[in-house]
Parts: C-alpha cells; sequence; structure tokens
C-alpha cells in the first residue's frame, strides 16, 4: 500500500505497488473524492481499482452525513454468492450425458432455465423482499416513479443479468465442485442509481454546491427528505439483489442435485455457502465515528468475516477470511478488476482466440450469443493473484477455485 497526497486535499490510500499500476483518470476521480467536505480520514483504492463513472470501482469513501449516488453506482447491492458441494469435477467432466459431459448438462440447462441478459420470468416469481415493500408502501409512495420497479421486480427475482455477471461451476484446491455466481439488483436498482442520481445533482445545483457536477458526485445529506428516500429505496435494492442471488443459487444447487442424483447416484452435500455485496453504502464505526462507508467494487473485510473476490472466466478465484484491516475501513477488493475497458476489449482481443483459451484450459461456456465474449475474457483483466498479493494485509485467501464451466447473459 502506498499514499497518495494531492495538495491539502485528503490522502488516498491505494493497496497496489506504484501509481504507474493505476489510470491516470482513475486517480482523477480519487481526487476528485479527496475534495469532498464530507469525507471522512482518506480515501481507499483497492487493487482492482479501475475507472468508473464519477467514482472509481475498487474504492471506498466514508461519508459524515452524506451518502453519494454514484459513490453506490447503479447496480445497487451486486455482489457474490457461493456454495462448497462434495461431488469430485473429474466425475463431472468423465461422465456423458445425451447433452454432452455432466459440466455441459448442467451448464447447459443453467442457461435454458435461469433468464439471463435483458431477458426476464414470464410470469411473477415469489419474492419476500418485495411483498414486504408492497405492505411498507407508505415508506415508498412519495417517490411514484419508481413504484412500477417493485411490480415488474417480480419477473426479475432469480435472474442473472448480462456484462461481467456469471454463474460457474469450479473446482477447488481439493478437486472438488463448488458453486459461484454474481448478480445484483438488475433494472430495479439501476433505475434507483438514475434516480435519485438525478435528484441529488438537482439539488447540489440549487445549494451553489461546492462540489463541481464535472465530478458526477452529487450527494445527499443524510438528514435530509431526500436523502431518507434514497437510502430507504437503496436498501430496499440491497435486499432484492441479496434474494436475487440466493433464488438463483438455490435453483442451481437443485438442477446440480437433479444431474448427479442421476448419473453418479450422488446426493451432494452443500456447505459454506456465502452471499455478499459488493456495491452499497452502509452506515458504519470508523475510529470514533459512525460514518457512511460506500464501497462501490469492494467488498466489507471484518476480521473473520468470509469474502468471494472472483477472478476472470477462465483464471482463479478466492474465497477469503476478512483481516479487519482499519487503514481500508475495513473492506477489499471485489474481483481481478479490467485492466481493458469493454470497447478496448473488443479491439484487441478476437472471439476465436477466446474460445480457443477456454477450450484449452478446459473451460466449457454456455452463452448464447458468443459475438461479445471477448468483453470478459481472462486478458481483459488484471492477474488476480497479483491482486491478491497487494491485499494481503486485508484478506487471507481460504479456497482457491478455477473455471470449470461458465453460464453467462
Amino acid at each position: 500500500m502506498f499514499v497518495h497526497y494531492d495538495n491539502e486535499n485528503l490522502p488516498i490510500k491505494i493497496w497496489q505497488t506504484s501509481p504507474e499500476a493505476i489510470e491516470e483518470s482513475c486517480i482523477k476521480q480519487a481526487e476528485n473524492l479527496a475534495k469532498l467536505p464530507f469525507a471522512y480520514k482518506w480515501i481507499a483504492l483497492m487493487p482492482d481499482t479501475h475507472t468508473g463513472m464519477g467514482m472509481p470501482i475498487g474504492g471506498v469513501i466514508a461519508c459524515e452525513g452524506a451518502v453519494i449516488p454514484n459513490a453506490v453506482g447503479v447496480d445497487i447491492g451486486c455482489g457474490m454468492a457461493f456454495v462448497q458441494t462434495d461431488v469430485p469435477v473429474s466425475l463431472l467432466r468423465e461422465t456423458v450425458t445425451g447433452s454432452g459431459t455432466l459440466v455441459q448438462a448442467i451448464c447447459g440447462d443453467i442457461l435454458r432455465n435461469i433468464p439471463v441478459g435483458f431477458n426476464h420470468y414470464k410470469k411473477p416469481q415469489p419474492s419476500k423482499v418485495l411483498d414486504i415493500a408492497k405492505e411498507q408502501g407508505n415508506k415508498y409512495e412519495f417517490d411514484r416513479d419508481l413504484l412500477p420497479q417493485i411490480d415488474e421486480g417480480y419477473y426479475q427475482v432469480g435472474t442473472l443479468g448480462g456484462g461481467n455477471h456469471f454463474i460457474e461451476l469450479q473446482q477447488d484446491e481439493d478437486g472438488m465442485c463448488c458453486i459461484m455466481l454474481h448478480s445484483g439488483s438488475r433494472h430495479f436498482g439501476n433505475i434507483v442509481g438514475q434516480y435519485f442520481n438525478k435528484i441529488a445533482a438537482a439539488l447540489n445545483e440549487k445549494w451553489y454546491s461546492s462540489v463541481s457536477p464535472e465530478w458526477k458526485l452529487p450527494f445527499l445529506p443524510t438528514d435530509t427528505d431526500e436523502g431518507r428516500r434514497y437510502l430507504d429505496w437503496m436498501q430496499l435494492s440491497m435486499d432484492f439483489a441479496y434474494e436475487n442471488r440466493a433464488v438463483m443459487l438455490a435453483k442451481i444447487k437443485e438442477t446440480f442435485a437433479k444431474y448427479t442424483m442421476k448419473y453418479l447416484n450422488i446426493e451432494p452435500h452443500f456447505s459454506d455457502e456465502i452471499n455478499c455485496h459488493h456495491n452499497y453504502a452502509a452506515i458504519e464505526h470508523h475510529f470514533g465515528k459512525n460514518v457512511w462507508v460506500h464501497r462501490k467494487g469492494a467488498i466489507r473485510a471484518r476480521e473473520g468475516e468470509m469474502g468471494i473476490i472472483p477472478g476472470a472466466m477462465g483464471s482463479y478465484s478466492y474465497i477469503v477470511r476478512g483481516k479487519g484491516d482499519p487503514e481500508s475501513f475495513m473492506s477489499s477488493s471485489h474481483g481481478a478488476g479490467r485492466a481493458y475497458s469493454r470497447k478496448a476489449a473488443v479491439e484487441n482481443f478476437r472471439v476465436d482466440e477466446v474460445m480457443v483459451d477456454l477450450k484449452e484450459n478446459n473451460v466449457f461456456l454456455a452463452k448464447n450469443n458468443k459475438a461479445d465474449v471477448a468483453e470478459e475474457s481472462r486478458f481483459a483483466y488484471k492477474n488476480i493473484d497479483q491482486v491478491m498479493e497487494c491485499q494481503k494485509d486485508l484478506t487471507e485467501p481460504v479456497k482457491k477455485l478455477f473455471t470449470v464451466g461458465v453460464v453467462k447473459g
């Protein structure tokens, strides 16, 4: 970790080897965060950090009495889920079904039955989170433009999304199969994030705020009506994202067990389940004060807390135990972090190169349209092992996992 200073502003603590390891635009965004009058102590950048919208992805900021919608992002509550199985990957690779190997059959079944990309269910799905939101209607009724999202959410719960969201079968160091997925609050959180970012921008202009509009960091004081409403909708989006992952994981476990029972006569045992956010804000106590810690592309890593840090498809991922490092506001990276933007990845890596690489590494990809596969190539991301080395004071690796089969939108 090194410290970057920008004149009289707060320091920026960066868990990387040198300033050259981070793009200039990312540093500039962190410097803007360091100028915010309500920012607390310092800005923290995780080793996977890269340029985002206003706030660097892989960034952590603690704020006194204020929340920043763009420091949470539009995929509110995006995060990871994981579960360990006791089924050897070798059996999944060797056993042949009418739809290929068990790996291929399971991934194909998941792709057919869990909506991905912009797709959603044709009929409303059960959702305890949305049922409670309807019961608490007066809590949300002021923001009438957002109310339709609650009804639409019933069609989205248990869906994957696109981009860097995925479902993977993975192999641990003992050769056992694990299941990991990455998804968030879908269209629900996206609309909420955009809606309140516009409200914050309008209010900041009205107040002649010292926060420049060019920074794309409009804020809401938490003691205002607008701030309280954002926090309510943000929490609802987070709860929806958590439930979304839980529902998907339950369906994947059911699918996995169906195939292992049928072809291996094995009823799998599932254990070590984790479900955690990496795009959110929460009130936490740090250095003697209660502050709003924003983690945009970062996980909470309190001492002993379990977390998930994915790499890229065809690469490694990690299950980690937090060390509770106070300098990072008890946080760590949320993944490998992009080395190339989506556009740059498509320009630099051909589809056939990516597909050959996956085949050579014995990774099966279940994806309806492979035209944009280069966006998520492992070559488009930083080296996950280097990221882990840079944050060894933040987390302790517990499991190292390699991609076996991947489902993407």
